[in-house]
């Protein structure tokens, strides 16, 4: 496969998410997004492991400063990624989840951004059921119990379930496998804590 360049370094995409970030919550969701592409870039593409961790890092880079405006998602981080210096290919793979609301975005097309855009919101919906375990944890979270909370529409009623199943889809895979690889990427990286609790202020 061909050596992707983000453009920018990991601890220079960190700085810039924070400058943009200020909600513990909202920078802890983008290092599990960039956690659980690194896990599937290790089975599929480990040469570029940095890139994929990078486009999970800045995913949501606007998303603090502009969530009125879903159709922009993305559009003004593009700007502010290539003034730090991030490649087309960065900010082109981190627009393509957004294609959802705006159809003159780029749509899926390599596995890694294929896989961004399945896992995403998921990420979202496993957080939000482990911190009502009494565990807290992920270690010891299960397909059946995802499962019930995906059918739960007023559960974690922000994330989206069609987003999720067009990008099991996507991937060719179907829901259930999405679901335990998922899981499976976080238990990865979530051995012995909650990592998905906010940050005290």
């Amino acid at each position: 496969m061909a050596t992707l360049e983000a453009g920018i370094s990991r601890e220079d995409a960190f700085a810039l998410l924070k400058e943009h970030n200020k909600d513990p919550f909202h920078i802890e969701h983008a290092e599990t997004v960039e956690q659980t592409m690194r896990y599937f870039a290790r089975e599929y593409d480990p040469e570029n492991e940095e890139f994929w961790g990078i486009v999970g890092l800045l995913h949501d880079l606007d998303w603090e400063e502009h969530d009125d405006e879903p159709e922009l998602h993305t559009i003004y981080a593009a700007k502010d990624i290539e003034a730090a210096g991030g490649s087309p290919e960065l900010i082109r793979a981190i627009q393509s989840h957004t294609s959802d609301f705006n159809p003159e975005l780029p749509k899926p097309e390599l596995q890694m951004e294929k896989i961004l855009f399945a896992t995403e919101e998921l990420t979202g919906l496993i957080g939000a059921a482990v911190v009502m375990r009494p565990s807290k944890s992920v270690m010891d979270f299960e397909v059946k119990s995802l499962k019930k909370k995906f059918k739960d529409k007023r559960f974690a009623a922000g994330v989206s379930r069609e987003v999720i199943r067009s990008g099991a889809e996507m991937l060719g895979w179907e829901l259930d496998e999405l679901f335990a690889r998922t899981i499976e990427a976080m238990q990865s990286f979530a051995p012995d804590r909650d990592t998905f609790q906010p940050a005290a202020e």
